[in-house]
C-alpha cells in the first residue's frame, strides 16, 4: 500500500460510517479509526475489499473478542468477486468454461471470511442487499461433501437461501466478506 492509500481508505471508511449510522448506532468512529490505524495489515485487507467493490463498513462490535466487525455493504454482490465457482474442487470438476477463480480461494487470498448464513441474515437487518445479484455463503461440510454449495439473495423483501452445484458460476453471483479488526 502506498503512503496515501491508508489515508484515502480511512477517509472513505469514515464517510461510509457517517452516511450509514443506522448500521452501527452505538459505535464511535474515533474508536474504530484508532483500531484501524494500529492494524495496518487489516487496513490492507479492507483496501482489497474496497478495491473489489465490497464497500466494507462496520456492522458490529464483538464484546467477547473486543473486535470491530466489517461486512461488505455494497448494494449488490461485489463486482470484482463475481463469476466464481464456490471452491477449488468445484472448479476442477468443470470440464469446460472454467472461471478464473473460486470464492473460497479468493477469500483466502484476501484474508477474509465468506459470510455465513447467520451473517447474511444479520446483514439483511442493516439494509437491502443483493436485489439483483446473489452471494455464495459458507456451506456446511455435509452439503459440500455431496457436491452442493449455498448462496443467498434478497427477493420479495425476504432473504432466500438456495443451493447449486459448487462447480456452477454466474456473472451475477459473487461473495460477501467479513473481517474482524
Amino acid at each position: 500500500m502506498t503512503p496515501s492509500l491508508p489515508l484515502d481508505l480511512l477517509a472513505t471508511l469514515r464517510n461510509r460510517f457517517q452516511q450509514n449510522s443506522q448500521r452501527h448506532p452505538t459505535l464511535i468512529w474515533a474508536d474504530v479509526e484508532s483500531r484501524l490505524q494500529s492494524n495496518p495489515q487489516k487496513l490492507s485487507i479492507l483496501q482489497a475489499m474496497e478495491d473489489s467493490g465490497g464497500e466494507p463498513d462496520v456492522v458490529d462490535f464483538d464484546e467477547a473478542s473486543q473486535t470491530y466487525l466489517f461486512f461488505d455493504c455494497a448494494a449488490e454482490s461485489p463486482i470484482g468477486r463475481r463469476g466464481l465457482c464456490y471452491d477449488r474442487e468445484g472448479l476442477e470438476s468443470r470440464k469446460e468454461n472454467q472461471p478464473a477463480n473460486t470464492a473460497i480461494d479468493m477469500a483466502n487470498s484476501m484474508g477474509v471470511s465468506i459470510l455465513t448464513e447467520e451473517d447474511y441474515r444479520y446483514l439483511k437487518q442493516l439494509g437491502e442487499f443483493d436485489k439483483k445479484t446473489s452471494s455464495w455463503i459458507m456451506t456446511p461440510k455435509a452439503i459440500r461433501k455431496l457436491g452442493g454449495a449455498l448462496f443467498c439473495d434478497r427477493r420479495y423483501d425476504h432473504v432466500f437461501v438456495y443451493h447449486n452445484g459448487a462447480q456452477s458460476y454466474y456473472a451475477a453471483r459473487g461473495f460477501r466478506a467479513s473481517l474482524a479488526v
